[in-house]
């Protein structure tokens, strides 16, 4: 499903007639979900939980940032695992993700990009995903999303923010892309991460830390002066194609569809048929090429990108006091 154009306007834009009668549906929303916190009995794993989550809905940025989080604590030795709802996928779990024998149908895009980082586990009831991921011998648990989801205790939530997209029309769902409150989602937030430029500031973050990270091109040069036809099926399509530009490619023709979309056979031979008469190639992000058959991705390029922090000593003095209760665990297991 595809989030209405009214969602993206800014505040300062003025009020939005649908948006303002759709109004009291979300803050009626917004009340339910804090009731539903109010009274929930989260499950509180043996291993520690850390939170990738966000305010609204479509996407900010937070897989990278989760898939970073894990790179950063396998690295350092520690058995991460991730742990996600499998958005897209068919199979509600709990199960392992095993990239050979599960495609995006089965299990979601952004698991199978998460498997290729750490151990990944898809569950729709999270709780039960945590709880075979300890099973598994996880030390700890990377969530991706859920920050709403009441039924796990966290031991270190964040929120990530798209900075040049921030919180659209700053109204609640279905009046805006807003999942609650900013301010009440920041209260429960530990840190905030904010990717890529636009305005950095998020009021009311204080005083959490506020880390900054950017995304940027693998072998992004390559498509520079490259006549493309890009194509995206995720939450800001238009991001993409405004990162293939700023890498010098020419896009002959862009094609944006909702998030997570299943590429049909039909919309597939458009596309090439397209790029042929332009003389084009074809483009994608890898979150989109691991949706298209094998027989699809045949002569389609892949733009990679990688998170950079901005000063990943912060980071990792987030990430200490966990580790350091990792160690101690592993410490007393010895004696």
């Amino acid at each position: 499903m595809r989030a209405p154009e009214f969602w993206h306007e800014p505040p300062e834009n003025g009020p939005n007639l649908l948006a303002g009668l759709l109004t009291p549906v979300g803050a009626a929303l917004a009340a339910a979900g804090r009731l539903r916190r109010s009274i929930a009995c989260p499950y509180r794993a043996p291993a520690p939980v850390v939170c990738v989550g966000n305010l609204i809905a479509g996407g900010s940025g937070k897989t990278p940032v989760a898939l970073s989080l894990a790179a950063r604590l396998v690295r350092r030795g520690i058995a991460a695992a991730i742990v996600t709802r499998g958005y897209g996928g068919r199979l509600a779990g709990p199960l392992k993700v095993d990239p050979q024998s599960h495609d995006a149908a089965a299990v979601g895009d952004e698991a199978l990009l998460a498997a290729a980082v750490a151990p990944c586990f898809v569950a729709r009831d999270r709780a039960a995903g945590v709880r075979a991921a300890v099973a598994a011998g996880a030390e700890i648990i990377i969530l991706d999303d859920g920050f709403q989801n009441p039924s796990v205790a966290k031991d270190l939530s964040l929120i990530v923010v798209d900075g040049a997209y921030g919180f659209g029309n700053g109204r609640l769902i279905p009046a805006g892309p807003l999942r609650e409150p900013v301010a009440d989602g920041l209260m429960r937030a530990d840190a905030v991460v904010v990717i890529d430029d636009g305005n950095p500031a998020v009021r009311g973050a204080e005083p959490r830390p506020v880390l900054y990270a950017a995304l940027e091109a693998v072998d992004g040069e390559r498509f520079a002066g490259a006549s493309v036809v890009a194509f995206a099926g995720i939450g800001r399509p238009a991001k993409f194609f405004s990162g293939l530009r700023a890498l010098g490619a020419k896009l002959f023709a862009e094609h944006g569809f909702p998030d997570h979309h299943r590429f049909r056979a039909e919309e597939m031979a458009a596309l090439r048929r397209e790029a042929a008469a332009g003389g084009a190639s074809l483009v994608t992000t890898r979150k989109d090429w691991v949706r298209l058959s094998p027989d699809a991705r045949a002569d389609i390029a892949v733009l990679d990108v990688d998170l950079r922090w901005r000063d990943a000593t912060a980071l990792d003095a987030l990430l200490a006091p966990l580790c350091e209760r990792i160690d101690d665990e592993r410490r007393a297991a010895g004696d």
